[in-house]
């Protein structure tokens, strides 16, 4: 009974792996949008769909992004200022794109575009800190694919939308994780809707990685201000010593499990893009593989305890 379950599990797994790797042809003629192209994973996969012969539209946030992406691109990629916090920029990429598109459609659409800060203990922020979180990574994301979702429908295209894996466990305060969650919810939601019309919607989760996002010196100056404007009474209740012991394990993560290689996530995106079955989630990164994801699937009691092993206690922790 166990040979035939054993080679049952091993044909099943060579048919996944053949399965994986079929191809779409024709790249050549399709067209994919990419969001916060300045840097990062954006730009490293702007120019990697270029070189392999894709339309790039390139959105990006400032002119400099612009320019430097286009003098280092081929002449088929094109880049538009986009600022996906504002409605009439969204609208005028878009308007832009369906005019570079036409009856062809837009085969991708890429959500790349998101920051971090600020970040830290819940109590440390007011209202307006999470909204400048949420409006880039969760509500920007939400109107970008809205309002480009008439263009993938024409091609029966895909969306690939960049979530973290701290959308599957929320490691540290503000805006950050409760964003990259919704973006998992709203993408789940998006994919069962558009199954119906031939649209494909993927999933990208990152681990820890050296972008401009997880710039250590501007998370600590950001973490130096939260401090600074707290009342007396809160400074006093985590005290000083919490605050310094803060910037260790935000030191470590960033300087320690930060990975180098943005194309371990560039890769997923393309795979998303190119593969006649793209999957629904990717984690990319060793980190979130092999520790992030497995421990977003353990007990709350056990996260929560080893998540506790790694940040410091308040001054006054009843606990």
């Amino acid at each position: 009974m166990w040979v035939y379950l054993l080679t049952t599990v091993f044909l099943l797994a060579i048919g996944w792996f053949i399965r994986d790797r079929q191809k779409i042809r024709n790249v050549k003629d399709k067209y994919v949008f990419i969001t916060g192209c300045d840097s990062g994973f954006g730009n490293h996969l702007a120019k990697r769909l270029d070189r392999q012969g894709f339309h790039v539209l390139a959105g990006c946030l400032t002119q400099k992004g612009v320019d430097t992406l286009q003098r280092s691109s081929s002449s088929k990629l094109k880049a538009v200022l986009l600022d996906v916090t504002d409605h009439s920029s969204i609208q005028k990429a878009a308007d832009w794109a369906q005019a570079e598109v036409g009856e062809k459609g837009l085969w991708g659409l890429v959500n790349n575009a998101g920051r971090a800060i600020p970040i830290g203990p819940m109590e440390w922020l007011v209202m307006e800190d999470y909204f400048k979180v949420l409006n880039v990574n969760l509500i920007g994301l939400m109107e970008v694919t809205l309002t480009f979702l008439p263009l993938v429908k024409k091609a029966r295209g895909r969306i690939v939308n960049v979530a973290s894996v701290m959308g599957r466990i929320s490691l540290a305060g503000g805006g950050y994780c409760l964003s990259k969650c919704g973006v998992e919810s709203f993408s789940d939601s998006l994919r069962r809707s558009m199954n119906y019309f031939g649209v494909r919607v993927s999933i990208i989760e990152p681990g820890f990685f050296k972008t401009a996002v997880a710039n250590l010196e501007g998370i600590e100056n950001s973490l130096q201000h939260l401090w600074d404007r707290l009342t007396p009474e809160v400074r006093e209740s985590y005290g000083q010593k919490y605050f310094e012991k803060c910037r260790w394990p935000l030191r470590f993560s960033m300087n320690m499990l930060c990975d180098g290689d943005l194309s371990k996530v560039t890769n997923s995106m393309e795979h998303a893009l190119t593969a006649s079955y793209p999957r629904t989630r990717y984690a990319a990164g060793w980190d979130a593989k092999l520790f992030w994801i497995p421990l977003s699937y353990m007990p709350t009691v056990l996260s929560d305890f080893m998540l506790a092993l790694l940040l410091p206690k308040p001054a006054h922790s009843v606990q």
